[in-house]
């Protein structure tokens, strides 16, 4: 079942929880770098749990990310990863948190040799999957199959996002995903 049906499905409270997403950032393009690490960041956590569980901490997540912000992040010292594994806002996973870290750095010197992490992307595109999945498991921390594969339909790299029948696949058509210039 696609997340567009699986919503239809869901009860009042998961649904509105889901619907935000589905409806306003799921496949659409992001052309911000500290919004395509927020993205990384929380695919990179939803590993092993629920969509949901990602969702519901979000905020917390921007929170005591530095709003996701690369160069801070990337500045992090051993303080702010022990106060990061002491938040019960967030996945206290050390391997996560070690990768945000980790994944910030790597971020910046993209930006330097690259212009910027999306220039970067851009570079890249277009791959397969498992084109994708080799180059980032080259470039980055904690980032699997699926983990790439999520990040990359939910920032517009990959088809899948949404069905053809999906009523906000054409709202995401309209931003022109970059699956879309092939």
């Amino acid at each position: 079942m696609s997340y567009c049906t699986a919503i239809d499905n869901m009860v009042a409270d998961r649904k509105a929880l889901h619907k935000d997403y589905h409806d306003n950032h799921y496949g659409f393009p992001i052309h911000n770098d500290d919004e395509l690490f927020c993205r990384l960041v929380l695919e990179i956590n939803q590993a092993g749990l629920s969509w949901e569980t990602i969702l519901k901490k979000q905020d917390t997540f921007r929170k005591a990310y530095s709003n996701f912000d690369i160069k801070k992040v990337a500045n992090y010292t051993e303080a702010d990863r022990e106060r990061l594994l002491a938040d019960p806002g967030i996945i206290r996973n050390r391997l996560k948190v070690n990768a945000a870290i980790e994944n910030a750095k790597t971020i910046l010197q993209l930006q330097k040799d690259h212009g910027s992490f999306e220039k970067w992307l851009e570079l890249h595109h277009p791959k397969t999957k498992e084109e994708w999945v080799k180059l980032f498991k080259k470039t980055f921390k904690f980032t699997g199959g699926e983990i790439v594969n999520e990040f990359l339909m939910s920032i517009g790299y990959l088809p899948g996002a949404h069905d053809n029948s999906c009523t906000v696949f054409k709202k995401v058509a309209a931003k022109k995903p970059l699956w879309m210039k092939g």
